[in-house]
Order: structure tokens, then sequence, then C-alpha cells
């Protein structure tokens, strides 16, 4: 009897071990759960208006998806190649031989903001592009001009030319978004056209260091809505299908989604958008400060009662920030008393403006709390408007075709057509002059050489040649 007793004894044993094993395994790896669902559950949100149905996405997603486009662009990819031989490419030539130019195709999406055919997308998304072709939800297509680009932001700004007015999506008011607010990312994912996908708010002025440019500003809605490759440029809207945001970027390790997604937010959008149909070039309004954000050893440092604000680490000299009174070791607690609390939020507000306004600045210094008047600044200085380059060059420009290129050997170029009153007439540049370098730097379209102006200073060296083949250059002062 013993002995039937220790093998029952055994045989459970080895039964609760082998399953006490299995859960530490299951554990370990962690598979996910799948969860069968019979017929759909309604969920109640405290942040939103409730229903027997939960919150009803179909008119916003209706509503945005006809505003919603799809961008298809093409642009020239210059392609290199080796003779296979390494000696012989180091004694007889380059390393590497430039073949002739190959047609890229890229896509994204982009957002109709006013029935006369202004679009807003992403700078990255129409980066080089030779030709920019917008395709309407109803399957219209027009070829789309550049007003401009602001890489900053990485925001673009397109006009087409339409026979009739276009469906538009209605301007939201990003700064009321709320943390657990349902959104809609409208866009083209895998030029899969017209794709809605739902999320909620994530986190507000998010900062995550893809953005180049000069001076970046970063101050991304994250949410949890699914966005692809392809949904750049697309509509990120609230419940009333109203336009909270331009879907951006995504945080992934495999360059699909996995989790969140970014997108500038309208604030920074409008104002960007407004520039460019006004001045042709984005007023970045400068403060003239260098920040950090708090931490908790820092905010014991200076004697804050609490971590917040945004750490002045230093300023710059005949700077906004100076002139009205700001000192390294202030800790800026609000502007225009909208409180901010990290960098990416300091950079959001600030860059609502143009220079030349005047911005009330909260600041906490000796632990005391005060409010100063700042005067922005422009990015030369001044507090007045910077003109758009090609009004201060005077002169009507076009991309050099690709027979002008093949014809005198130039990889690319502008073509001036017209002199009108500027500092190209005044330097003695003629009609017909190809502009290839401005200040060093090679310029193929309009937006390069507004760049390298805009951020030049002094003196400013042109250099090309005419049709002909006669090499020249110029220099004239910016003053």
């Amino acid at each position: 009897m013993r002995k039937i007793q220790n093998i029952i004894a055994a045989i459970l044993f080895a039964v609760v071990g082998g399953f006490t094993a299995i859960l530490i395994y299951t554990n370990y790896i962690e598979k996910p759960k799948v969860v069968t669902i019979s017929e759909p559950r309604a969920v109640q949100y405290a942040s939103l208006p409730s229903s027997p149905q939960g919150v009803d996405l179909t008119v916003a997603a209706e509503n945005s998806v006809k505003a919603v486009v799809h961008i298809q662009t093409e642009f020239q990819q210059q392609g290199y190649s080796s003779s296979g031989n390494p000696f012989f490419d180091f004694f007889f030539g380059d390393p590497y031989r430039q073949q002739e130019p190959r047609m890229q195709q890229a896509s994204g999406s982009g957002v109709i903001i006013s029935s006369d055919g202004y679009i807003v997308t992403n700078n990255h998304v129409i980066e080089r592009s030779d030709k920019i072709n917008i395709i309407l939800n109803d399957n219209r297509e027009y070829e789309a001009t550049l007003i401009g680009t602001d890489p900053n932001t990485d925001i673009a700004l397109l006009k087409v030319k339409a026979e009739e007015d276009l469906p538009t999506i209605r301007w939201g008011n990003s700064d009321n978004l709320q943390l657990g607010e349902w959104v809609l990312a409208v866009g083209n994912p895998f030029n899969l056209t017209s794709t809605v996908t739902a999320g909620i708010v994530s986190a507000k002025a998010r900062g995550i260091g893809i953005i180049g440019g000069q001076l970046p500003i970063e101050s991304f809605i994250q949410t949890d809505a699914a966005v692809n490759p392809g949904n750049s440029g697309g509509a990120l809207v609230n419940t009333r299908g109203e336009l909270v945001g331009i879907n951006t970027a995504i945080a992934s390790r495999t360059g699909s989604y996995s989790g969140y997604s970014f997108a500038v937010p309208v604030s920074i959008v409008r104002k960007v958008v407004d520039d460019l149909k006004e001045f042709g070039e984005v007023q970045r309004a400068i403060l003239g400060v260098s920040i950090q954000n708090v931490n908790a050893e820092l905010s014991k440092e200076i004697g804050l009662d609490k971590i917040e604000g945004v750490y002045v680490a230093g300023v710059v000299e005949d700077g906004a920030a100076i002139e009205a009174g700001i000192k390294e070791g202030d800790v800026i607690i609000s502007v225009n008393n909208v409180i901010v609390n990290s960098v990416s939020e300091l950079q959001e507000q600030i860059s609502k403006h143009r220079p030349g306004d005047e911005v009330d600045i909260e600041i906490f210094r000796k632990n005391k709390k005060k409010h100063l008047t700042a005067t922005l600044r422009n990015m030369k200085g001044g507090t007045g408007i910077v003109k758009n380059a090609l009004t201060v060059l005077g002169a009507e420009l076009e991309e050099v075709d690709q027979k002008l290129k093949e014809d005198l050997n130039i990889g690319g170029g502008l073509l001036v057509t017209n002199i009108l009153d500027g500092k190209l007439k005044d330097a003695g540049i003629k009609e017909g002059f190809i502009i290839t370098h401005v200040n060093k730097q090679r310029v193929s379209n309009v937006q390069e050489i507004k760049e390298v102006i805009k951020m030049s200073r002094g003196g400013v060296l042109i250099e090309g040649l005419y049709k002909n083949g006669e090499e020249a250059y110029y220099v004239f002062g910016l003053e």
C-alpha cells in the first residue's frame, strides 16, 4: 500500500512541478493575450460626451477624409558607379563616376486648408521634388506649386488651381486638447488612400529630436493612432472633425507603426502657413536665450518650491531677453500667462509670434516671481519683418531644365529669367545668368536659395555662368 502511495505522490509531484515550470516559462516569455469579443462593447470616457454607444467618430471621419489628399512626388536621384578596379579609379578618375540621374517617386499626404487650393503638408514629403501631383479623395488630380517650406517645423505649403471650390477641414485649437481625448489620423499609408485610424492623445509638447533646420521647433502631439509611411502630412482631427495637427513621425524600431505617432500642433502650423502666404518666408521670433529643462536637482539648487518652468542657461548679447531684463539663472515660468514646464512648451509659445511682438514673460529669481516684457527679435537681430529672398534679389528665377544642364555640364542651378529692381541688378547680373552657388553652397531650387539668403549675414557671393558657358561671380551686401 505504501508503495502505491509513493508512486501516486511521485506522479503528483511531477505534474505539479511540470505545471509550475510551464507557468514560469510562460511568464518569462510573455506572449500576447488574444481576447475574442463576440459583440461590440460601449466604453465611456470622462473627457468626452457619453452616449449609450460610446464616442461617434463617423461624422468626423467622413468630413475630414474628403479634405485629405494623396501627394505623389517625382525627383531625380544622382547615381554613381565604380569601374570595379580601385587602382584604375585612383589613378585615372574619381573613385565613383557619375551616372545619368534616375527619376524616383515618393508619396505622402496633405490637407486642404482653403477652398481656393492651399494645401499643407510636411516639408520632408515634398523635399527635393521636381514635380508634385495631388490626388483628391474623389480621384481628381492636379499639379501643385510649392509656395514655401519651413524645415524648422517640417511644414510646407502647396497650391493647386482648381475649377471649383475644394473641400476643407476647419481649423481646431490644439491648445485645448486634453490627455486621453480621442483623435483621428487621416492619410494614405502604404499608398492605401483615404485611410482613417483612431487613438487618444498620449502626451503634448513632446520633443523627440528629429527635425532639422537651423533652429528646430518640436512640440509634438503624441497619440496612439496608427500612423505608417505615407501618413506624413496628413490630418490629425478631433471628434468634431477639426484639424488639430499634421501627422509627421512615428516611434518605431522597424520603420512601421509600433505604438506612438507624432503630429505638429496647429498652433504652430497656422502661424507657419500665414507667414508663407503673406511673406513667402516664416517670420521666426527669437527670445535670445539658451534653455534647459528643470529637474529635481536643479529645482532644489535654485530654491523652487516645485519642479516647474524652464531654466535660462545663457542669454544672447543684445537679444530680446537681455533687453527685457532676463538674466542667466532665471527660470521662465510662463509666456503671456501660459505655463511652460519644458523647452518644447516654451518654444511652442514663442513660435506663435512674429518679430516685433511684445510678450509677457514671468520669471523666478531669488525666491521671487516677477513679470517682464520682451520685444521679440528676428533671426538677424532686428525687430522688423524678414523679406522674401526673391524680393531682396529682385529677380524671377526658374530651375534649369535637363537639356541646359547637359549642354553646360552642370548638376543644376537657377536661371535668371527676368531682372527687376534689386540686389542682382545692382550687382550687374543679366538675364540668362545661371546661379549655381550662393555663399559656396550649391543651389538647385528656389527654396534652397531662400534658405541660404535668409541665413546670410553681411555679404553674399553669387557664382554661376551664362548660357554661352562664360563663368562669373558677383558680390553684394544685404543691408
